[in-house]
Order: structure tokens, then sequence, then C-alpha cells
């Protein structure tokens, strides 16, 4: 998997309160996903996730809150034909009020706190609904 080529590179984070999991839909996209995003030249993705973390949802978090879950890789929902890598991670505590926040298209529109079983009116990413929410449920992280 190491060698795979992939064209996006992003960092996303793991919320759960409650057995539940944060999902996030940016503005004029219809797919939630955890919230996170594209790694910058010159940041890892911890740094990434920091930052992406704070200007989506409005938390403060540092380093030593996060723990490695994995890294995934498939079609980016926001981006069809393109493989994406993401590096993600549990979010284990934070400060603020988990609130949607961006500037223009990085707007988060939507905020949703999710468990195993998806409805129809709830379409997330293919690594969501495939790898992670199955793993999280295998864990008993979440119902």
């Amino acid at each position: 998997m190491k060698n795979r080529k992939f064209q996006i590179h992003n960092a996303s984070g793991i919320i759960i309160v409650e057995r539940k999991l944060l999902v996030t839909r940016k503005k004029g996209k219809e797919h939630f996903v955890s919230p996170g995003g594209q790694i910058e030249k010159g940041e890892t993705p911890k740094e990434t996730l920091i930052r992406e973390l704070c200007e989506e949802v409005s938390i403060t978090v540092y380093k030593n809150d996060l723990d490695k879950f994995g890294t995934f890789y498939a079609e980016a929902a926001y981006d069809p034909g393109k493989l994406l890598r993401m590096d993600l991670f549990r979010v284990h505590s934070w400060k603020g009020d988990l609130l949607p926040s961006g500037v223009g298209e990085e707007t988060i529109e939507e905020i949703l706190w999710i468990n195993s079983k998806l409805s129809d009116r709830v379409k997330v990413g293919s690594i969501f609904e495939h790898e992670v929410i199955p793993r999280l449920k295998k864990l008993d992280l979440i119902d």
C-alpha cells in the first residue's frame, strides 16, 4: 500500500461523543466525511489535522490529543477519478465547541453525529462507509 500512487493526501480526525462519530459536509457537496483536509507543503499529517479542525469545526487540538488510527486509500469522494490517501487520527480531547465554520468552498455547511446504522439520508465517503465505520463498530467505539 505504501507505494500506491495517490493524487490527494489528506489528514482527518475521528471524533466520537456518546458512541457517535462526527461527520461534516462541505458547502455544495453531498458526501459527509470526518473533519480534515489536504496536507500542505511542509506540514505533517498531525499539523494539517490540527489546522483543519480549527478551520472547519472551531476547536483547538494539540499533537498529544491525536493517536494514529490508520492510513486508507480510495477514490476521492469530492474529486472522482483521483486516488486519495487519508491518514486518520483519533481525537481524544479538544478545547472549544464543535461548530461548523470555514470560508468559501471550504465552508462546513452541516455537521452530523452518526452511528453504524447509516440512513438513506446520509451519504458518507467510501473510506468511512467501507472501512472506518465498520472498524469503529468492531472496536465497540460506536453503536
